[in-house]
């Protein structure tokens, strides 16, 4: 559940068409404010109830404050009720105001870029003021990389960037990046993927992928001129070319289906659709951004080296998962990591046997674990093969305890074995009596969840198909 925004303004008593209340009706603003107080107040009744911006203006015509609203009357209309003029954090906004205007905008997104260019451009005396010693948040983007990112930041770089802003609520600006990125399908992460570089095509893309909210550089799935296209077209939008934009767009759409390109014809008639219809889309209030956490491999491998003692910076990472959807056939998936990323040709699928010869719906994940640890770690020795630096177990201590149990078994020393378990994200080790908690927002802990999710995934998508070969007969 998302947390109510604090507002700049106070709480509206506008009826529930968005009126705005007479100055005189009671509970309206003093006697004694002035007569060009009142005939603002007037003049915000007329105000459309759509998106836009307001321009608070005092005696000389100079504008004192600038504010964007998805309703302009109601919003605007609410600096000229009693409780404004009696709430510290507007009272002496109010007591300067003698005129008002405003200018519409097509979407709430529309509208806070708007605002953000015009304070940028005429730096209104209590936009400044409301900074109270905290920086704005600037939109940023990078310049200087194969695949330029954006994001949401307090502390913008001085060089390799292009920034928009400042904006006056960081809230508002994740949401507007939310809604773009719907359509300009740009990357938020923080990776450093460079197009020469051939391991990222192993690399498994985050759920806005998924969801086609983002082209997935990180998988090489888009060259690079392609995405900076993409970032032209946002760059386009953010400076105020909206018109130009879809012009631009609707020949290359054209051109594009001259040329029977039609998966880019297909994706630019789309991208049009969701630009001429943003008013509907760029709502930032209903605005729900998926839960992502990105991952930088580097980081999470240092973080790695930390948080377990490790004598040097591990490279390869197995992770280990079991799969029994209610009984029938247990199965079980390794996944490889190297450098952090998915290497997919290290992945492997097991059988478990020793669960199946107790019955059909037998379940048993400590002997499961137990059992594809012992084969795993038997064939890299007796073939020679290089051992993982570490490896990962879904789940708590009892299935460490067995995949421990096998290297007893085996005879074999060990790599650096933990399990992480799902519910807490508890980190057990060997001889340790209690987990490690690591932060949420650990870069450690966010590359072990990211090897055990894959590994879950490979599991589920095996056990799956085994499911369907004997349901089906194929």
């Amino acid at each position: 559940m998302s947390k109510r925004k604090r507002s700049d303004a106070p709480t509206q008593a506008n009826d529930a068409d968005g009126n705005v209340p007479n100055a005189d009706d009671a509970g309206g603003v003093p006697d004694d404010f002035s007569l060009g107080f009142r005939r603002a107040a007037a003049k915000v009744r007329e105000f459309p109830r759509t998106a836009g911006v307001y321009l608070m203006k005092d005696v000389q015509g100079r504008v004192i404050y600038i504010g964007k609203a998805k309703n302009l009357r109601a919003r605007a209309g609410s600096y000229f009720l009693k409780a404004a003029a009696e709430d510290q954090r507007t009272a002496r906004l109010v007591k300067e105001i003698r005129d008002v205007d405003f200018l519409a905008a097509e979407s709430e997104v529309d509208a806070l870029m708007m605002e953000s260019r015009l304070i940028k451009d005429i730096q209104p005396k209590y936009n400044q003021m409301q900074k109270d010693g905290k920086s704005y948040p600037y939109l940023e983007i990078t310049t200087g990389e194969d695949f330029p990112r954006v994001e949401c930041t307090r502390e913008p770089k001085s060089r390799g960037v292009k920034l928009y802003g400042p904006f006056l609520k960081s809230g508002d600006l994740r949401a507007a990046i939310g809604v773009l990125q719907k359509i300009f399908k740009f990357r938020t992460c923080s990776l450093d993927i460079e197009e020469s570089d051939e391991k990222w095509r192993w690399f498994r893309p985050c759920l806005l992928a998924s969801i086609d909210q983002c082209t997935a550089p990180c998988n090489l799935r888009i060259s690079k001129e392609e995405y900076r296209r993409d970032i032209a077209r946002l760059r386009m939008f953010l400076d105020g070319n909206k018109k130009k934009l879809l012009r631009e767009m609707q020949a290359e759409m054209k051109a594009a289906a001259a040329d029977r390109r039609f998966e880019t014809a297909a994706r630019l008639r789309d991208e049009i659709h969701q630009l001429e219809t943003l008013d509907q889309r760029g709502k930032l209030d209903k605005h729900v951004q998926p839960e992502v956490f990105f991952v930088d491999p580097k980081k999470g491998l240092k973080g790695l080296k930390k948080v377990l003692n490790l004598a040097e910076e591990p490279r390869i990472i197995e992770g280990v998962d079991i799969a029994h959807l209610g009984g029938g056939e247990t199965v079980a998936s390794l996944v490889r990591f190297v450098d952090g990323l998915p290497f997919k040709p290290g992945y492997r699928h097991y059988k478990i046997q020793c669960v199946a010869e107790r019955g059909p719906n037998a379940v048993d994940d400590f002997a499961s674990i137990h059992e594809v640890v012992a084969r795993r770690f038997k064939k890299l020795h007796d073939e020679d093969e290089p051992r993982p630096d570490i490896l990962l177990i879904d789940g708590g201590k009892g299935q460490l305890n067995a995949g421990m149990a096998a290297f007893a078994q085996l005879e074999l020393e060990p790599p650096t074995v933990i399990s992480l378990a799902k519910r807490q994200e508890e980190v057990f080790v060997p001889g340790r009596p209690k987990s490690l908690r690591l932060s949420r927002h650990s870069f450690a802990l966010r590359l072990l969840q990211y090897v055990r999710d894959e590994a879950h995934r490979f599991a589920q998508h095996y056990h799956h198909i085994l499911r369907r070969e004997s349901t089906l007969g194929e």
